[in-house]
């Protein structure tokens, strides 16, 4: 079985978007999903800074679009054949639209709302993320706690993601869990999945009341606990409250592994979550999608392991 995953804010770099906008058809998609969203998508993904594109009102949006652009340069649905899809964090919302719960503009129009709200949210006070390389789940999860922090990202693998006000992760980084080897700081604007982003919840909520979304047409699998989610309407109400809940995509692992995945492959901006395969799937084949040269070995492997 394939599955099919979308990564989430951090894993954007300056220009990535740049080689896709070469292949045909593409640099008009992308040109009427900017004007659907007042945002210049061609602009922030070919020319600006990392700076630029850390902004979560920028990145957000950003991410989605990519994803979309490298899925569908990948085949549609059909072709594709997942077993499964699912999304890390705003990920989530490339694999509701590439599950057809929703369609693409509404999709980014969503997720243009997600990531100003969450900006807003995050200039209240100055919070960040950080990644804990190594140590037991649970005593890096009781550390955390003790310090005041959230553990926002349980991504399995070893890798946990602490979220809090900067003061808190300072103190994290002085006194780190037992077995942690490493603290890393993430190119993010806030302690997103936190209470912290509980205002942005209202907002996203707000924008989702007229969407008329349709039930998944592929098994979609949540970052809430790993599971299966059959309706629209529970997809949709996920994502919203994810914004200010813990990410499990080690749960969402486990899912893969249950329903037995043989295959993994990562839209573009890829290469985080296929790093985290590599490590909780054993004997899961994996491919990240980062410039339209990996399509090629991409078709090759849905070839070889389609849900059919």
């Amino acid at each position: 079985m394939l599955v099919l995953v979308a990564p989430g804010q951090g894993a954007q770099t300056p220009g990535f978007l740049t080689p896709w906008l070469e292949l045909p058809g593409a640099a008009d998609r992308v040109a009427a999903w900017s004007d659907a969203i007042g945002l210049d998508l061609a602009h922030y993904g070919t020319k600006a800074d990392a700076d630029e594109i850390r902004d979560t009102a920028v990145a957000q949006p950003l991410l989605v679009a990519a994803g979309l652009l490298s899925a569908a340069a990948l085949g549609t649905l059909a072709e594709i054949a997942p077993g499964a899809v699912a999304g890390h964090s705003v990920g989530e919302f490339t694999a509701a639209a590439l599950a057809g719960v929703v369609d693409e503009t509404t999709a980014l129009r969503l997720v243009r709302t997600r990531g100003l709200a969450m900006a807003e949210a995050a200039a209240v006070t100055e919070t960040g993320m950080s990644a804990l390389l190594g140590g037991d789940p649970d005593t890096s999860v009781a550390h955390l706690e003790k310090l005041g922090l959230t553990p926002a990202n349980i991504n399995g693998a070893g890798q946990i993601v602490a979220a809090g006000t900067m003061a808190q992760l300072a103190a994290l980084e002085a006194d780190k869990p037992e077995g942690v080897r490493k603290v890393v700081a993430l190119k993010v604007a806030g302690a997103f999945h936190t209470h912290h982003m509980a205002p942005a919840v209202a907002k996203l909520e707000s924008a989702a009341a007229d969407v008329t979304p349709a039930d998944p047409a592929v098994p979609y699998v949540s970052n809430k606990d790993g599971q299966t989610v059959d309706t629209g309407s529970a997809v949709v109400s996920r994502l919203v409250g994810q914004v200010a809940n813990p990410v499990r995509w080690d749960l969402c692992m486990e899912t893969f592994a249950k329903h037995g995945a043989t295959a993994l492959i990562e839209v573009c901006p890829g290469g985080t979550l296929t790093g985290l395969a590599k490590r909780a799937l054993p004997g899961v084949k994996t491919l990240a999608l980062k410039t339209p040269d990996d399509l090629e070995a991409a078709r090759a492997l849905l070839a070889e392991h389609s849900a059919a």
